[in-house]
């Protein structure tokens, strides 16, 4: 397993596959790059992928000091200095895509586009989930959790011909100090004064039956974000990335291959 050092010394494992420029993918909050194993191919077509091991998570180091998505952004910069990247493109998810969102405001000259899928700007503008999804995610009954999780996540027919295994439930190899780390990072992340500064164009992808993280997020971004441009999927909920893969995977590769590159 590579890896690349951090300033602060954290060792972050990454994961580069396939051929082409590079597109950085960004997994979800408490996860590791097996956020995105069932779906990554769909890239390789015109793209190799990049994805890391936040710290904390996977074959990453994990140290006893606060996280952030600030943070978590500069370890994605460590890993393409390591690799001699200048540029890449940057699709982030869920947490992934408030980790995008720092990349893109506070180090400008590595981003070529953006891709922001499921995610919010955070602080008092972003949206907060319901009380009752809150409360179905905090209860004591694991199993209780883990379902309520996947019903947020995917819709009851497509959970009903894919039995598993699922990829996006957390890496449960983390320590209980990481995740809650993990927490913290997503919850005190605001990049509400930062968006009008990103200069790569961008794309905000959202599912349209989203509760994890409110749909009301998207347009948030859209109108925050210069000239940014909004898909919303009908019927999707949160991993709309991996159930209408037909459909977001292309939007992707249209708006990096025709609008941004030209081709």
């Amino acid at each position: 397993m590579p890896y690349a050092k951090t300033p602060d010394g954290v060792d972050i494992a990454y994961q580069l596959r396939g051929d082409g420029a590079p597109l950085v993918l960004l997994a979800g909050q408490a996860n590791n790059h097996r956020w995105w194993d069932g779906i990554r191919d769909d890239f390789h077509v015109t793209r190799s992928t990049l994805t890391i091991d936040y710290r904390g998570t996977g074959a990453s180091g994990a140290p006893r000091t606060p996280y952030s998505t600030g943070q978590f952004a500069r370890d994605v910069v460590a890993v393409l200095d390591e690799l001699h990247i200048d540029r890449a493109d940057v699709y982030g998810t869920s947490m992934g895509g408030r980790v995008a969102q720092c990349v893109a405001a506070h180090h400008p000259e590595r981003v070529r586009s953006l891709v922001l899928g499921c995610t919010s700007p955070g602080g008092g503008h972003g949206i907060e989930r319901g009380d009752d999804v809150r409360r179905s995610l905090a209860g004591t009954d694991p199993e209780a959790t883990r379902r309520a999780l996947l019903d947020l996540m995917y819709t009851p027919s497509w959970l009903a011909a894919h039995p598993g295994p699922y990829r996006t439930l957390g890496d449960p190899t983390m320590s209980a100090y990481a995740r809650r780390q993990h927490l913290a990072a997503s919850n005190g992340h605001d990049a509400w004064d930062a968006l009008p500064g990103i200069k790569a164009p961008t794309l905000v992808l959202h599912g349209g039956d989203d509760l994890l993280n409110p749909t009301a997020n998207a347009p948030l971004l859209t109108d925050r974000i210069p000239d940014a441009r909004m898909v919303i999927i009908p019927r999707a909920r949160h991993a709309y990335f991996e159930e209408f893969r037909d459909i977001a995977g292309p939007l992707v590769l249209d708006f990096l291959d025709r609008e941004v590159h030209g081709a």
